[in-house]
């Protein structure tokens, strides 16, 4: 299909967002005077603040436009999801946080030498690295691919301004523009999801309750057949226990949202960052759902207005650039950037904080936080970069089918560093040796369960993490010595960290 004139109010909208992302770059770039303030923010940030950053962090522009295109198809069932995510945070504050405070880290995979040993940190380290890079590509790639059929602008165009931008004021802001941009942005993101249903709303005839009614009739909320057990598809019990163990991941094992936990000022705001992400992760994402069904009810009443072989993907784009109001639009592709700036912000701060703390401080033994600031900013800069070449990559050689390929990819690097983390906390016998044996028995069992097996990727992040803590229980009296026990004991939940 042909793509749809943006319209000068609608740049002129998207422009404005993107100037003001930069003044907030520019009005922090001040601050950062030492690797502390780039990579901590000098515990400078209100719980509230970190709390929306986390939850902007962990919403790509992806989610915000394939929720809507799920509950569109298919129903809600994925919703459940979200709120698995909550069950887990009383968890992480209660047994995660006091030892992620107490030890005063940068990188969190500092804990994992102090409990272990240097390889399990850079194993960690180097995963997220890694990972966070190909993620950058992946969410520019894809957000680019998604507005491209919609809007008259070239992909490398919208590469650029997603990615060159957000690399010019994340270099500029560290962690502390980082976050205050990311509350903007997860101010948009809800703001645009509730926008969206409202103004549909008013164009279904009947209004929320026929769009609620039609879900219902078409059995789109949660399906009876969706309760059912399976190993190969994505049910609501295959669902729960996946999210369970990908939120593991992403709040105790993931520098770019455990990072949240330390730039505030004590115990108390991290408290409060936790429960502002809950409250929104409980509200927001229940209008992304709801936009997906009023979409379904208002083309059912109006299907002349889709084109023929239409890709119901990208239906939220198509709506918003032929439906909303010049100017409303572009403000609402700006929350698109949105999603998909704030996420990638996130990434290179802390892949940053991860390279200046795990490989260069290790190297250099002299450094002074003025060189880490340095070399930070030279991260951050290289790290965006790489992941703004693989993008154009993507682009240039039309790229297909990656997204799904990338998911299952974070059941091989996301389950054994959940599981390292689960085993130093919890278990006391646990050591550096058997949590390397631990390692590579959970690698070798994921590959082998991608290549032989059919099973829901949703499992490859369990089986990668309980691969770890099973193996590293059985295995640690068979590298056992004092200084293990010593460690230990400050390090697991037997003592529990004070703060």
């Amino acid at each position: 299909m042909e793509t749809s004139a943006f319209g000068s109010l609608n740049y002129f909208a998207l422009l404005i967002y993107l100037a003001a992302i930069m003044g907030v770059g520019v009005y922090f770039a001040k601050r950062q005077k030492s690797a502390d303030d780039y990579f901590k923010a000098g515990g400078r940030i209100p719980g509230w603040a970190a709390g929306f950053s986390v939850f902007a962090t962990t919403l790509s522009s992806i989610t915000f436009m394939s929720i809507p295109a799920k509950a569109y198809t298919d129903d809600w069932t994925f919703l459940i999801g979200q709120y698995v995510a909550i069950a887990i945070l009383p968890i992480v504050f209660w047994f995660y946080i006091p030892f992620f405070r107490k030890l005063n880290l940068t990188s969190v995979y500092e804990y994992l030498e102090r409990r272990f040993d240097v390889k399990m940190r850079l194993f960690g380290s180097m995963s997220f690295m890694l990972f966070h890079i190909g993620r950058i590509a992946i969410v520019t790639y894809l957000t680019a691919l998604a507005l491209m059929p919609f809007i008259d602008m070239n992909p490398l165009t919208i590469v650029f301004l997603i990615g060159v931008l957000c690399i010019i004021y994340t270099f500029l802001g560290g962690i502390e523009g980082v976050i205050w941009t990311d509350v903007i942005q997860g101010v948009m993101l809800s703001a645009a999801a509730i926008l969206i249903f409202v103004v549909i709303c008013f164009n279904v005839d009947g209004g929320i309750v026929e769009i609620f009614s039609m879900s219902a009739q078409a059995d789109k909320y949660f399906p009876a057949e969706q309760f059912s057990w399976s190993w190969t598809e994505s049910t609501i019990p295959v669902l729960m226990i996946g999210f369970f163990f990908a939120s593991l991941q992403q709040f105790t094992a993931s520098q770019d949202v455990v990072q949240r936990y330390i730039v505030t000022d004590n115990i108390e705001e991290t408290k409060k960052a936790l429960i502002t992400n809950a409250k929104l992760v409980a509200c927001v994402p229940i209008f992304f759902f709801a936009v997906g069904s009023a979409l379904f009810a208002y083309y059912s009443q109006q299907p002349q207005l889709l084109p023929d072989n239409f890709n119901t993907g990208g239906i939220l784009p198509f709506y918003i650039i032929s439906q909303m109001p010049a100017g409303v639009a572009g403000l609402i592709i700006a929350a698109i950037f949105a999603a998909s700036q704030s996420s990638i912000s996130s990434s290179l701060n802390s892949i940053a904080a991860c390279f200046t703390s795990d490989i260069y401080g290790k190297i250099n033994k002299q450094t002074t936080p003025e060189n880490n600031l340095k070399v930070g900013r030279i991260i951050t800069v290289t790290a965006g970069l790489l992941g703004v070449a693989a993008s154009t990559y993507l682009i240039m050689s039309n790229e297909s089918e990656i997204w799904d390929a990338f998911n299952s990819l974070l059941g091989l690097m996301g389950g054994p560093m959940t599981g390292l983390f689960m085993l130093g906390i919890f278990f006391r016998t646990a050591n550096a040796g058997s949590a390397l044996a631990g390692v590579a028995a959970s690698i070798a069992a994921v590959l082998w369960v991608r290549s032989a097996t059919d099973l829901n990727f949703f499992f490859y992040g369990v089986i990668g993490t309980l691969m770890v803590v099973i193996v590293g229980v059985l295995t640690a009296p068979l590298f056992k010595n004092n200084k293990d026990s010593e460690i230990a004991e400050e390090l697991t939940v037997g003592k529990r960290a004070r703060v």
